[in-house]
């Protein structure tokens, strides 16, 4: 253990060759902190922009940060780097995980793994105490992730920590996922470049824990202690009621939990039920069976268990629903009962055919777009308006209700819910006031110093107006990013404190508080805000390196400045407050292309970049302590 709240090592181990190596985390955290941002440096370092995603090239970087390790924060999340095939065109991209496997990995002494090459037959790595061992894994080829597990639990003992994958990524399938312990699935097709490394699995086993020491443990504690009780103050479940015998459960380190469901299927085995993911297959199941079925969360079973992305999945399904009905699409030439769609049959076939790859499967395995643009006859049309994403991920909290998450959209890689939730969820908890829920306490008054304090001025309270949604864009990120290098659980912060309302704490300033009793360096509200700032900026950079601009050009998909808003599923009645904080509807709204275009120089503005181009300027750069950065940019002609 070299430095306070770090393990104070990252392993890099090149697959083809079989070779280990120690980086100092030292070398990166004073800059990246950890997690997304050390990922994106280490990245940045081991990659070109001619890196492919499939290649033994491309790194995949499982970073955690420097809370992980430390219980009572939600801060014992981790995060997986690297370019991604899911994305069309293919770039770097990200997933954030919970559960247990990053906090192990932070015991057995390590802040992160480096994986790069390929090995030449299935291998599974382990973390065996004070060896890293590479063993050999085909008797675990073509088993579930479920079913690996199992297998290696059985072998290596019940508190094996292990992260695998399934069928699914062995053949590569774009939107392949990661599953960990706790049924934690990490998405992005990091599930197919680990498939395409010959990784099946990383298990870690650990007898004695070598756990993080903080610089100020008393002082932890009693932040500890605050936070607990902000968040049983501040938190309004809202409700996620699902079918079945269930209970709630929490990730390990949490504060109070959330409304992540687990239950026992096939086998004894526990599956979880959460967010998004719970509702992949509800309406079309619904629709087939009606209340009350099942076969939802079979859907997700099936998908966790194959290793597919459900962000993806949702969409694919209604888009295959829509081909069918308009005649694009026949059962006999995709081998598919789409005309049983909310069928079990329906599922359990689709999810087959795409994780071997089979059939009218191998065309889907390569992701909605490029299957949509293949099969032609008005295809791509439809997916249109269903996908917002270069990765073909669902179409939630959409910018024509949301216009701050129209910038947010135009320059993310992929779905960034832990951007999107931070407009979404104070705005769902006042619609439960305006609407007079018993425990709602979030009212136009609070959501205003919401507004002014984390969106940046009263005019972002205006849902109605593009005003004020440049900053907003601009300080969500630059909070996002170094809430994802910390790691925090985005459903737990930032704490929107409405209760008790004697002390208030500000933007960064728990945060802070946390870090410096953790680490013992001081930090602050603006070091913390400089910090996201400039690993937002390192992977605009990776991003601007690997041809962003001239392939998408920080736009928002083109379907959202033409069809109006129908509603969305938090919010069917688009209902959101105006300059006064009254409620209107956006209902009918679409995203004015001139009032964009202006809303995005803006925001290049903000941002320091050339207002024209969207590229990054040296100023910037060496102010954020980039300056190694711009120099690679400036020599490809990307820096202004």
């Amino acid at each position: 253990m070299t430095d306070y709240g770090y393990a104070g090592k990252i392993l890099k181990v090149d697959l083809a060759t079989g070779k280990q190596a120690v980086l100092p985390t030292s070398e990166y955290s004073a800059r990246f902190l950890g997690g997304r941002g050390i990922a994106a440096r280490i990245f940045w370092e081991e990659t070109s922009a001619e890196t492919r995603a499939l290649s033994p090239e491309n790194c995949l970087v499982f970073m955690t940060g420097p809370i992980a390790g430390f219980t009572r924060f939600a801060g014992c999340r981790w995060q997986i780097c690297g370019k991604s095939p899911e994305m069309k065109p293919e770039s770097f991209s990200y997933a954030n995980l919970g559960g247990s496997w990053g906090a192990w990995l932070k015991y057995a002494g390590y802040d992160g793994l480096v994986v790069t090459g390929k090995a030449e037959k299935s291998v599974y790595l382990l973390f065996n105490d004070d060896r890293i061992e590479i063993r050999e894994a085909s008797s675990l080829r073509g088993l579930t992730t479920i079913d690996t597990q199992n297998r290696l639990q059985a072998e290596l003992g019940r508190e094996t920590r292990v992260l695998t994958i399934g069928p699914a990524a062995e053949n590569q399938v774009t939107f392949a996922t990661i599953l960990a312990a706790e049924n934690a699935s990490g998405s992005s097709g990091f599930g197919s470049v680990m498939g395409s490394k010959n990784l099946k699995a990383i298990a870690i086993r650990v007898a004695r824990r070598e756990r993080p020491r903080a610089a100020c443990p008393e002082k932890l504690a009693i932040l500890a202690d605050t936070v607990k009780k902000l968040r049983l103050a501040n938190f309004e479940d809202y409700g996620h009621i699902l079918p079945g015998t269930m209970h709630l459960t929490s990730c390990y380190g949490c504060i109070s939990g959330c409304t992540r469901w687990v239950y026992e299927a096939e086998g004894g085995n526990q599956f979880k039920a959460f967010c998004q993911a719970a509702g992949v297959y509800l309406d079309p199941a619904t629709r087939y069976y009606g209340d009350g079925t099942e076969a939802n969360l079979l859907a997700e079973r099936l998908c966790d268990k194959y290793g597919l992305d459900t962000a993806v999945m949702s969409p694919l399904i209604e888009w295959l629903e829509d081909c069918y009905q308009h005649g694009i699409l026949q059962e006999k030439e995709t081998d598919l009962p789409l005309s049983r769609i909310g069928s079990i049959e329906f599922i359990e076939k689709l999810v087959r055919l795409i994780s071997y790859r089979q059939g009218f499967g191998d065309l889907l395995a390569q992701g909605i777009s490029r299957a949509a643009k293949i099969i032609g006859k008005g295809a791509d049309q439809l997916l249109s308006v269903i996908s917002l994403t270069p990765a073909g991920e669902y179409h939630d909290y959409d910018p024509r209700l949301i216009l701050t998450n129209a910038m947010i959209y135009a320059t993310e890689p992929r779905r960034a819910v832990h951007l999107h939730h931070a407009t979404v969820i104070p705005l769902k908890r006042w619609l439960n006031w305006i609407e007079g829920w018993q425990d709602a306490f979030l009212s136009t008054e609070k959501l205003t110093e919401i507004a002014c304090q984390f969106w940046g001025s009263r005019e972002a309270l205006d849902f109605n107006s593009y005003h004020g949604k440049a900053l907003a864009a601009k300080k969500i990120q630059d909070y996002g990013y170094l809430k994802e290098s910390l790691i925090l659980c985005d459903l737990a912060w930032p704490i929107y404190q409405v209760k008790p309302a004697e002390k208030y704490w500000g933007f960064y300033s728990l945060e802070s508080q946390i870090l410096s009793a953790i680490t013992g360096r001081e930090f602050n509200e603006e070091m913390l805000a400089k910090l996201g700032e400039r690993i937002f900026n390192l992977q605009r950079a990776i991003m601007v390196r690997q041809g962003w601009l001239a392939e998408k050009g920080d736009t928002p998909a083109e379907f959202l400045f033409k069809i109006p808003l129908k509603g969305t599923f938090f919010d069917p009645e688009s209902i959101v407050p105006d300059a006064n904080g009254k409620p209107i509807s956006r209902k009918g709204a679409v995203i004015n292309k001139t009032a964009f275009d202006t809303l995005k120089k803006e925001y290049y503005e903000l941002r320091g970049w050339d207002s024209k181009t969207g590229y990054q300027t040296r100023p910037l750069l060496e102010k954020l302590d980039l300056a190694d950065i711009a120099d690679e940019l400036a020599s490809k002609g990307l820096l202004r």
